[in-house]
């Protein structure tokens, strides 16, 4: 929790009131036993009549009034200071994670994550709340209790000295084996999210292969072994207040019969017995509040270290403090080798050369894994190279702040990803300061502005989660569409219109040609059709550039590039 204490922020003069009030609250508390026990001997048993009964009466009712006061404030100044707490560390969570490269991000499942943004900032939420008002609450009432118990009755004190043991022996058991079971179940959170979010992205194809019924399974079977991670960590926390329990009533008839004796031999007075049995819940109640309080940061001690893990977790992409400017679209890979793992003995591309001017079109063919789309993806740096160097516009790409990297660097990824919202808002995303006759222009050229305008809202059109409303083609459009309205320098199609048909294709091509050429290109492809116009095409083979050339060059030298080219297009003629 310590680690976290800096998200407080502006909430930190919330959590410094919060417990001044609890003070205050405690104060009177164990004020009002000591005037109670007064106006037991002095009122009634030694005859000082009702109006001092009264006077003591109203002396206590305002102090009861003063201390509901302190407690209605330090139950709002906690909720603010929690609830802005959790505010902070959630925004600083989601902020971390924005910050983080691919390979960051691939160490954490999706779920994972969105239980650490939910349920275990909650969890530390809630008890950021009982720390600053019942862990400040437990111990003042404790000891200001214990002080009027010994000013009481020093001998009959001494109960406590067999009490407290009892209950931090108990307490350390339940803790110690508590914190691993909250762990387990915390992971199974995980495991359901993962279930839900798969299930739910997926639910086309769940219906698609009737597969409901298995699905159903898995989640029961999932639900199901949480529920007895769950009981099992709850099992042993139950067993906390019973054992309060019995210590408090063990004490209550301890004190009854040793005070009943001490006042039959004139030891003690009633008025002094009964404040002292008040002092005795008080004192068992905060020793209950303090088992609670370590048991809640028993649970919320496993969702902060998860937090952490994130918090700690160091981005592999080092932003740059030089400050250049992406003047043109030109790029050069030298000796370029990259792995995921970040091991020379798993290298994903080889040796990588080859350079391309400013404006010129790039296609890039090859079979499934043999490394294009992870070569496309080190341009915009969202990974880093092993070993080589990649230059861009005439400096290092790691020379570039991000920011001025990617706002130049345009991407349209295999997954196209579209946000609830309407079309315009979705093509925004390139330039939020886009004007219409941009944004129609944009369309265009991506052979999207005609059927935007068949849909009644036309680009007011507002789409499902990810577009689901459009077909595969349509995202694929509006995903260029987008991408064109950023105005990169470099502008890459990793397979993005592989949905498309291949009339409307040459059109976008033919689009991208007349309107774009000061943009460089940069085509991931399939489909040979889709860069055998390009100015250089390169063919990847298992990491390594097996042919690079002109479509005519790579026919005559490459094998791989014609037997790709034979299995395809046969039939047609050059």
């Amino acid at each position: 929790m310590i680690k976290l204490l800096k998200f407080i922020g502006e909430y930190k003069k919330y959590a410094i009131l919060t417990p001044i009030c609890v003070f205050g609250e405690v104060l009177m508390e164990i004020l009002i036993p000591f005037i109670m026990g007064k106006m037991v001997d002095f009122g009634i048993i030694y005859g000082k009549g009702i109006s001092y009964i009264i006077k003591i009466g109203l002396l206590m009712i305002f102090i009861s009034a003063i201390s509901l006061i302190f407690g209605i404030f330090s139950g709002k100044f906690s909720a603010k200071a929690a609830v802005g707490f959790a505010k902070n560390i959630r925004y600083n969570l989601f902020n971390k994670i924005q910050s983080f490269s691919f390979s960051n991000i691939d160490k954490f499942l999706t779920s994972s994550l969105l239980t650490r943004l939910t349920t275990d900032v909650t969890n530390v939420q809630n008890a950021f709340m009982m720390v600053i008002r019942l862990a400040v609450r437990a111990p003042f009432m404790l000891i200001g209790s214990m002080i009027m118990v010994i000013y009481t009755n020093p001998n009959l004190s001494i109960i406590f000295l067999f009490a407290i043991p009892v209950l931090a022996i108990s307490l350390y058991i339940i803790i110690n084996f508590a914190y691993p079971r909250y762990q387990a179940m915390l992971g199974m959170y995980d495991k359901i999210n993962l279930n839900v979010e798969e299930n739910l992205s997926g639910i086309r194809l769940v219906k698609a292969f009737a597969r409901e019924e298995y699905e159903e399974n898995k989640f029961k079977n999932i639900a199901n072994l949480t529920r007895k991670i769950q009981v099992l960590a709850e099992k042993l926390i139950i067993f906390n207040m019973p054992i309060m329990q019995l210590v408090v009533y063990s004490c209550i008839l301890a004190v009854l019969w040793f005070g009943g004796n001490m006042i039959i031999q004139s030891e003690m007075t009633i008025g002094e017995l009964a404040s002292f049995i008040v002092y005795i819940m008080q004192i068992l109640m905060s020793l209950m509040m303090l088992s609670v309080i370590f048991i809640v940061l028993t649970i919320s001690k496993a969702s902060v270290n998860r937090i952490d893990e994130v918090l700690a977790e160091v981005s592999d992409i080092k932003d740059s403090d030089k400050d250049f400017n992406l003047n043109d679209g030109s790029a050069e890979f030298k000796d370029v080798c990259f792995s995921y793992t970040n091991r020379k003995d798993n290298l994903v591309l080889k040796n990588i050369n080859f350079s391309i001017s400013s404006g010129e079109t790039l296609g890039i063919i090859g079979s499934t894994g043999s490394g294009k789309s992870t070569l496309v993806q080190l341009l915009p740096r969202f990974y880093d190279i092993f070993s080589g160097k990649l230059i861009i516009g005439g400096h290092e790409i790691k020379d570039y702040k991000l920011d001025t990297l990617r706002n130049n660097i345009s991407m349209v990824l295999q997954n196209n990803t579209l946000f609830s919202g309407t079309i315009k808002e979705n093509l925004l995303w390139g330039d939020e300061s886009a004007k219409d006759d941009e944004i129609f222009e944009a369309c265009k050229i991506a052979q999207a502005h005609d059927f935007i305008l068949s849909f009644k809202d036309g680009y007011e059109t507002q789409l499902g989660q990810n577009g689901v409303n459009l077909s595969g083609g349509q995202k694929q459009r509006i995903c260029i569409a987008r991408a064109i309205l950023k105005k990169p320098k470099i502008l890459i199609f990793d397979d993005s219109t592989s949905a498309v048909d291949t009339a409307t294709e040459a059109k976008i091509r033919e689009g991208l040609s007349a309107k774009l050429k000061d943009i460089t290109k940069i085509v991931v492809a399939q489909r040979i059709l889709s860069i055998k116009n390009a100015d250089k095409i390169i063919v990847l083979n298992n990491g390594l550039i097996d042919g690079y050339g002109t479509h005519r060059e790579l026919i005559i030298s490459n094998k791989i590039y014609r037997e790709i080219y034979s299995s395809q297009l046969a039939g047609f003629k050059e």
